[in-house]
């Protein structure tokens, strides 16, 4: 997570995910409003909330809206293995696209093609996808921070504004200002 952020947790027992048909994977999701007012409703239930009345429609309704939810392409998993997972912090903190493998194997003093089956198994993508992930995670705190599309796109490594422009659109099914517009309402 980068920039501000408000963390709602609900846990949902193992018999309740498989009836509703949640993943049985780290997703990042978009927050409905009516998800997230649930959300803000559930956090003040006790553990053990009554199986009738409000509480248990509440918790009834949070569990129908959660698989409604719009699974979002930004994930940028971090590795188990501490020292990539190291140089994937250091690369969330100054994400480039200047930053090839090859750079990244040689920083952890593997071959190419060593490198890109470690990091595959290490975080369930290819370092190009994860890098891009970490790109478009970064463009999207400063975008929403004021930045123009101009100033992001090159200072991320990006050839033109319209590149950059491009993936974000193919990423997200919308312009970068279009975005923008949608989170600010």
């Amino acid at each position: 997570m980068l920039g501000p952020v408000t963390m709602l947790n609900t846990f949902v027992s193992t018999d309740a995910a498989e009836e509703i048909g949640l993943a049985e994977h780290c997703q990042v999701c978009a927050v409905s409003p009516l998800l997230y007012q649930l959300l803000l409703q559930a956090v003040d239930l006790p553990l053990a909330y009554p199986t009738v009345g409000r509480s248990h429609h509440l918790m009834n309704l949070l569990l129908a809206e959660i698989p409604m939810a719009t699974v979002l392409p930004l994930h940028a998993p971090l590795p188990m293995n501490e020292d990539l997972a190291d140089l994937c912090r250091t690369l969330l903190a100054a994400p480039t696209l200047q930053m090839d493998t090859d750079n990244m194997a040689k920083r952890m003093a593997m071959s190419r093609s060593t490198f890109t089956r470690f990091f595959r198994k290490e975080t369930g993508i290819s370092f190009m996808q994860w890098r891009q992930q970490a790109c478009l995670l970064a463009a999207i705190a400063r975008l929403e921070a004021g930045q123009s599309v101009t100033t992001v796109a090159l200072d991320l490594g990006y050839g033109s504004p319209s590149a950059f422009t491009a993936l974000f659109r193919k990423t997200l099914g919308m312009s970068p200002q279009a975005y923008v517009r949608i989170q600010a309402n």
